[in-house]
């Protein structure tokens, strides 16, 4: 892997923010969950789609709090337009834990 400079790092703005609503996603190729997540007043909410249904169910990711790459161009994800990238790591299996602090913290803090 090439390294980076640490103003490259600095263009990628990682937030945290809480899941406010969740729901299946059906329609995706693979099983995925459609996410609405609060990154407070500044940023406002965002919604996207991720493949972490081995892990999670909808109703028990509302109020989680969650990594995401705000400043991604809007990606369209089927029927589905997706505004961030949350972030995540690979468990044993392959499928993905998501990543957030382990306290409670502000809406829409930057990761540093």
């Amino acid at each position: 892997m090439s390294e980076i400079s640490f103003d490259d790092f600095l263009k990628v703005d990682i937030r945290v923010g809480q899941i406010v609503r969740a729901e299946p996603y059906p329609e995706a190729r693979k099983p995925a969950i459609k996410m609405w997540i609060d990154f407070g007043d500044e940023i406002g909410e965002r919604k996207t789609s991720a493949q972490v249904t081995a892990h999670y169910d909808p109703a028990g990711l509302v109020g989680k709090q969650v990594m995401a790459v705000i400043n991604f161009p809007p990606r369209q994800i089927g029927k589905f337009m997706s505004e961030v990238l949350v972030l995540g790591l690979p468990d044993d299996n392959g499928e993905v834990v998501l990543i957030g602090p382990d306290e409670t913290v502000p809406l829409g803090g930057r990761m540093h």
